[in-house]
């Protein structure tokens, strides 16, 4: 039977970068996103050329009730045995002394309230049927470096994720279920506010350029395979040397 997993955020980026690979390498996949349908759709679609199959969801991970109906569509699929947290958004950029608030708020349930959600309930999932399961969580190369000057409540947000996987991963490692991360460094997504910033910092990363999202990818899909099955609690760099 193929591994089933859900990416959160799958619908563009590193998220749809992540379907795409898991599914070459044999997963079935829900790609659950946010308000993009139409892309979310056309990502299902490159799953089913790679050899996979799946469904699309949408949610809103900072909102349970919403999480609860993504994992009921996906439960109306098959067995769940992945997930890949991996939903987020920078919120305001710029210094701290100036950020919105609101905007940090909302920043913060998605990039951290969401998190532990989406996890909560595979846990729960996975624990009440006492079946294995691995959760990826997507950090940020931010975590460690701090943002500054840009976005320090997002870098501490990721930070945030950094504690949880190694919190999470101890919690659970005795039934049997991983939890993982990888922190990306900069990449070339939609993700940035300044559309060129990667080539504007490529200077500033030793290997002299930023990522694309299949490199973010591999590091994934490898968490997620048996190879891995050792690791938990492990938060890879995948940043070009930062």
């Amino acid at each position: 039977m193929r591994p089933l997993t859900i990416v959160t955020g799958g619908s563009r980026g590193i998220g749809a970068a992540v379907c795409e690979r898991l599914a070459r390498d044999g997963h079935d996949l829900v790609v659950a996103y946010r308000r993009e349908r139409a892309a979310a759709l056309g990502v299902l679609e490159r799953v089913r050329v790679a050899g996979g199959n799946g469904v699309v969801a949408q949610v809103d991970t900072a909102d349970e009730r919403s999480v609860e109906r993504l994992y009921a569509a996906a439960a109306a699929y098959g067995s769940v045995t992945g997930l890949v947290n991996n939903a987020g958004m920078s919120g305001p950029n710029g210094l701290l002394v100036d950020a919105d608030v609101a905007g940090m708020r909302r920043a913060l349930d998605v990039n951290v309230l969401g998190y532990l959600v989406c996890a909560q309930r595979a846990a729960q999932l996975w624990t009440a049927s006492a079946a294995e399961g691995a959760i990826v969580n997507i950090s940020s190369a931010a975590a460690t470096l701090g943002g500054a000057g840009q976005y320090v409540h997002y870098a501490a947000a990721k930070a945030a994720v950094d504690a949880l996987t190694v919190g999470l991963a101890r919690e659970l490692a005795g039934d049997g279920i991983r939890v993982n991360a990888v922190a990306p460094g900069t990449v070339w997504t939609e993700f940035h506010e300044d559309p060129d910033r990667p080539r504007r910092v490529a200077a500033d990363i030793p290997m002299g350029r930023a990522g694309q999202p299949h490199e973010i990818a591999g590091a994934v899909s490898w968490l997620l395979s048996a190879d891995s099955s050792y690791a938990t609690g492990s938060i890879i760099r995948v940043a070009g040397g930062l």
